[in-house]
């Protein structure tokens, strides 16, 4: 591993940097996306990148240097950013990496990226992700696996993997991810970024490309806290004619109490977070941390989130359902993929599926198509909703002791590709620390807190109260005031 010195490589800048270097006319923002292009090419063996459109992406770079040069001052204008292909857009093909989304050109862009348009960012292209955001490895992407950049032999993690390693190999500045059960969180731990889930109806969910409807949201993964605070700012607001899920919470400057002081902060520690099952590497990057936020003037509280465990088998009952229910439009007569050998309709919709989805995809739809059927619903799912609820008030409990909780991100550091691939309740277990705010629709966030097994990175998650954005993005800014965790990059991808 290595910190970068000064330089004039643009991809060693921050997103902040960068802005300031765009603004100040130092850099043009079409020299910047030409530069971060080149870098996609130079490193397309990590499998980042599904789609990208040099001409594209150079048009949107024209149109920010028109601003700059009007004198506009906006806090992301130029600064190139790349979506996880879970997100639609109309200039780049959108495929939720699956078969069934082949070549598919969306007639819209989705909200956070006509969000991040119109502040002035420049799309570098669309990045890799598990099938339909389902996974937890990026192994299950139709269109061959991402590899993490600090081990290219191991998982980026998932499904946000593509963002992940794009933004650890400084491929990109920042990226889209999106979370429905740890994929910002997780990903972002196992490449040393920082990523933030915002609470469950912040960021609007239209175009997003559905996988659990009640759990999905998108975040923003970049190399800092600042820089993730720039891009909540812009990726946050009210979406109520498009988005039934979206709240009616006024966009907000998250950026504004980076700076504070931490003294005095409650910081929860869970005791169900720190048991069998956390590995010792693991659990030293964590340890260490959370005495860095004592030397700053927090206080660690011991909390309990007694239904941790439950966590698992409740949301791999709810997201399953309502996947099975929202991945039922993809049937070959829409649009997306069909299958060309069939016999009538029914033979139509059986082939089709078979030729399009992944198996990882059609193990979920099964599950979730058992447990919505008739004499199981009541048994499944409607227990798991019950528990759901049940989880949300522990957090509730734990808020009355403490500001924010703090714990790791996974039990282990990134594994080694194919690892799991024949155990997918293996991978299912990777996630227990990150289930239970997913479940409760908490805003929670990955930060590099330092390295384990084989100098892998190590992410300390924070979970804050509803709307508790700006003070999680706080903590973890005092933190990397602190600490140079976030600074590091893997070797071979400095220059």
């Amino acid at each position: 591993m290595s910190v970068p010195t000064p330089s004039n490589q643009l991809h060693d800048l921050s997103v902040s940097q960068l802005a300031a270097k765009l603004r100040n006319r130092e850099v043009s923002a079409v020299e910047t996306a030409q530069h971060f292009l080149a870098r996609t090419m130079a490193h397309a063996d990590l499998g980042c990148y599904l789609a990208t459109d040099e001409a594209v992406t150079l048009a949107q770079a024209r149109a920010a240097d028109v601003r700059l040069a009007a004198g506009e001052v906006t806090p992301l204008l130029g600064v190139p950013i790349a979506h996880k292909d879970i997100f639609v857009t109309k200039e780049f093909v959108s495929t939720a990496g699956s078969k069934m989304l082949t070549g598919y050109h969306s007639p819209f862009d989705s909200t956070i990226v006509s969000s991040m348009a119109h502040s002035g960012m420049v799309t570098l292209g669309k990045l890799n992700c598990d099938e339909f955001a389902m996974g937890s490895s990026n192994e299950n992407s139709a269109y061959g696996h991402v590899k993490n950049p600090w081990d290219t032999a191991r998982i980026p993690g998932g499904s946000s993997g593509g963002s992940a390693a794009a933004v650890a190999a400084r491929l990109t500045p920042a990226a889209t991810g999106t979370d429905t059960g740890g994929s910002i969180r997780q990903p972002a731990s196992f490449c040393g970024i920082t990523g933030i889930k915002p609470t469950y109806g912040r960021a609007s969910r239209y175009g997003m490309i559905a996988f659990a409807s009640s759990l999905d949201q998108g975040g923003p993964m970049a190399r800092s806290a600042e820089d993730c605070a720039l891009l909540l700012s812009a990726m946050c607001g009210p979406d109520l004619d498009r988005d039934s899920t979206s709240l009616d919470v006024p966009a907000e400057d998250f950026s504004r109490d980076l700076n504070a002081s931490i003294n005095g902060l409650r910081i929860g520690i869970p005791q169900e977070f720190f048991g069998e099952g956390l590995s010792p590497d693991v659990r030293s990057a964590v340890d260490t941390a959370l005495a860095e936020y004592e030397k700053l003037g927090a206080k660690l509280v011991p909390i309990s989130l007694p239904r941790t465990e439950l966590s698992i088998p409740v949301y791999y009952i709810i997201a399953p359902a309502e996947a099975s229910s929202n991945l039922s439009r993809f049937d070959g007569v829409k649009f997306g993929h069909r299958a060309t050998q069939y016999t009538d309709l029914r033979d139509m919709y059986r082939q089709t599926r078979t030729e399009g989805f992944g198996e990882e995809v059609k193990r979920r739809i099964m599950i979730g198509t058992y447990v919505l059927s008739h004499g199981y619903y009541d048994a499944y799912y409607l227990q798991a909703q019950k528990i759901r609820r049940m989880i949300a008030d522990d957090f509730q409990q734990a808020f009355q002791q403490c500001d924010v909780i703090a714990g790791p991100v996974a039990p282990t550091v990134a594994w080694k590709l194919g690892e799991k691939s024949d155990d997918p309740v293996a991978n299912y277990l990777a996630d227990i620390f990150t289930l239970p705010a997913s479940l409760a629709g908490l805003p929670g966030m990955s930060v590099p807190c330092g390295f384990g097994e084989s100098g892998m990175p190590v992410g300390l998650q924070l979970i804050g109260n509803y709307f508790a954005e700006a003070k999680l993005l706080n903590a973890a800014h005092a933190l990397q005031q602190a600490t140079d965790f976030h600074l590091r990059q893997p070797e071979g991808f400095s220059s």
